[in-house]
């Protein structure tokens, strides 16, 4: 993965509120550390974090260069989002060197199509591995091509590129093959619904068992009103 080139100023104002200016201003707060730093409070470029992070992922690997003449090499380490907003609402980034080994969960996508009649549980999205922090792949991937029910993909069946190692157990379920419920499994488990001729029916033969006198209409209890009076 390529690094990308990102400007940032450093962070005087910290706490929510401090925060939240920043944000206003159109910036992420953001905290650098790592190898033994004191950790460096920065703003980050909202819109260009933003783009950086949809292009390459979470493990997008940055080039920091801050106002105050400092310059870093950084991976995300924790990225906070607002679910309503979907803004970065701050984030912690972890100094790397080139040629250090970093530990990093990684984006797994299936490829190809199970057998017929089958549905796939993706049981672990990602997966953790051991790369170059200049190398990280943005996704692995495992293949289910032609899978029969009952199968299992496992984290020894993901295909790693070269340099990158398996830090996971290898007999981690990264993916599941089931057999799809048949049309009438399903209808079974839908609840029953009445129609109106069913309601109907049933309330006309409600009224028949209803025991004589249980309920005067109130055009009678009206009747005998008048005459008691």
């Amino acid at each position: 993965m390529s690094e990308v080139k990102i400007s940032a100023e450093p962070r005087t104002e910290f706490g929510k509120g401090g925060a939240r200016r920043t944000r206003r201003a159109g910036k992420v707060p953001a905290v650098l550390y790592g190898h033994g730093e004191k950790p460096k409070h920065i703003a980050l470029p909202a819109r260009e974090f933003a783009a950086a992070i949809r292009k390459g992922g979470a493990n997008q690997l940055f080039a920091i260069e801050v106002s105050d003449g400092t310059q870093a090499l950084a991976l995300p380490k924790a990225i906070q989002r607002d679910p309503i907003k979907d803004t970065f609402e701050h984030v912690d980034l972890i100094l790397v060197r080139r040629g250090e080994k970093v530990t990093v969960d990684v984006p797994v996508q299936l490829t190809g199509e199970a057998a017929r009649d089958t549905l796939i549980v993706h049981d672990h999205d990602t997966l953790s591995v051991t790369a170059d922090a200049t190398k990280v792949p943005d996704h692995l991937e495992a293949s289910i091509e032609g899978l029969e029910a009952g199968s299992q993909v496992t984290a020894a069946d993901v295909q790693l590129p070269a340099g990158v190692e398996l830090a996971a157990d290898a007999e981690q379920t990264v993916a599941s093959v089931t057999a799809a419920p048949t049309a009438e499994q399903l209808e079974a488990t839908l609840p029953e619904v009445e129609t109106p001729e069913e309601e109907a029916a049933e309330a006309a033969t409600e009224a028949e068992e209803a025991p004589v006198g249980s309920e005067v209409p109130a055009a009678e209890e009206n009747a005998e009103a008048k005459t008691e009076a």
